[in-house]
């Protein structure tokens, strides 16, 4: 319950509210979007730290944005060998320069007097809010190695199903807590976007180029209060039946969006003898497909040998792709001695199964999370998030009478007598480690 509100309720009461208040806001205080001449406040820190900070988090922003913007193209830049190692680097270094820069804002507003004398409960709230999101996405940048690749397949999806009004969290439910914190700060800040200064970045006065000049008299501070106070007055009325417009269309939008779901998880589901059948026949169609499943994994545990193909498909740089004894996948190869090779398929970090292609550096990649492994050894190579090898596995060579020709377990040498002539004949089988 409380996933569905922070990862699909959240996100619409945001840009609902967001999108009403600034409306409302633009609208009726339109001169009031700026930062506040902040520069003549004082601008010795402001300089230490606008420029560190505007730098940074353009830099993160950017990256950010063209992985959601062009999905493709953000996939297709990280093929490039190096690149996603340079994205990273890119990415921390603007993250670590922006929370340089956004500490030294917020000890200027919270020593300078003059910046303290505009600075609002609100402006506060959003540089907080700011800057532990920064902090949050570098933690996770750090924590979960190569975001930037696997983003594209979780964050990605889970945004655009928001865009097309069909959400699915379940893209991003099972995140590490550093993420989930990371989406729902994101969505806090186009909350109280509305209500801080920093609202000015969305306001591009563009009135001004076509306006008329304008003839500027300076007034007495008396009468500036005067007329500020007139204006205040007169305009009062009108901005609170706008401010009431406004809440009311947004707590509209969001009862309607909400009222129903609730309405359903009070009352209860309906009887519904159509839908139960329904729902009753794919539980059992999924208890048919598990059991057999469970009968096939028997059968292969009772064998002594299964059968992978023959020896003449093996090749030096494409697997074939096979299923061990824990129905889990694995790759067989021609290894340079001319005999198989064969290791596990299932990426030791999450278990994803990793690709059947090798490299010209004798490695296979798993495609999840970016983790090279070495078909030789089985070691994953350095920095990479799987930190366990893949195992290989014990096979067994038969020829057409049933006579096992050559075996091998693994870690010791291979027995028999591999001819070349009567391997090209042969089958291939994966064995038991103790039968081979």
């Amino acid at each position: 319950m409380i996933d569905a509100f922070l990862f699909i309720g959240l996100p619409y009461v945001a840009i609902v509210t967001a999108l009403v208040a600034g409306f409302t806001r633009a609208r009726s205080n339109k001169y009031g979007l700026s930062a506040r001449s902040s520069q003549f406040l004082e601008d010795r820190q402001l300089l230490w730290g606008s420029a560190p900070w505007h730098i940074g988090i353009g830099v993160v922003l950017l990256g950010h944005l063209v992985a959601v913007c062009l999905p493709g193209v953000w996939a297709s830049l990280l093929t490039i060998p190096g690149a996603l190692l340079a994205i990273e680097t890119v990415g921390v270094a603007g993250s670590l320069l922006a929370i340089v820069g956004i500490t030294v804002l917020i000890v200027r507003r919270v020593t300078s007097a003059r910046v303290q004398a505009v600075t609002t409960t609100m402006d506060l709230v959003v540089v907080g809010l700011l800057l532990v999101q920064v902090i949050l996405g570098l933690m996770s940048a750090i924590s979960f190695r190569y975001g930037a690749a696997w983003s594209t397949g979780t964050v990605v999806p889970y945004f655009w199903s928001l865009v097309r009004l069909q959400p699915d969290m379940t893209y991003v439910v099972d995140f590490p807590m550093l993420f989930k914190l990371h989406i729902v700060g994101a969505w806090l800040i186009i909350l109280a976007l509305p209500f801080t200064r920093l609202m000015h970045v969305l306001y591009v006065p563009l009135g001004y180029i076509f306006r008329a000049p304008q003839l500027v008299i300076w007034s007495t501070t008396r009468r500036r209060q005067q007329a500020v106070a007139a204006q205040a007055q007169a305009e009062s009325r009108r901005e609170f039946i706008k401010g009431a417009a406004g809440a009311a269309v947004a707590a509209g939008l969001l009862a309607l969006g909400i009222s129903e779901k609730l309405f359903s998880f009070f009352k209860g589901p309906r009887p519904d003898l159509e839908a139960d059948s329904a729902l009753l026949a794919k539980k059992l169609q999924r208890l048919q497909q598990t059991a057999e499943e469970r009968e096939l994994e028997l059968e292969r545990q009772r064998k002594e040998m299964i059968l992978i193909g023959r020896y003449a498909e093996l090749t030096e740089n494409k697997g074939k792709y096979f299923t061990d004894y824990r129905m889990a996948p694995g790759l067989a190869f021609k290894g340079k001695d001319g005999l198989p090779l064969l290791i596990s398929a299932k990426c030791t970090h999450l278990g994803c199964t990793v690709g059947s292609e090798m490299d010209n550096q004798g490695r296979i990649l798993c495609p999840c999370h970016i983790s090279y492994f070495n078909v030789q050894t089985g070691e994953p190579n350095a920095g990479s998030p799987a930190k366990a090898p893949l195992a290989h596995l014990a096979w067994a060579l038969v020829d057409g009478d049933g006579k096992v020709v050559v075996s091998q377990v693994p870690g010791q040498p291979a027995q028999g007598q591999p001819n070349p002539t009567v391997l090209a004949q042969c089958n291939l089988y994966i064995t038991k480690p103790g039968l081979a």
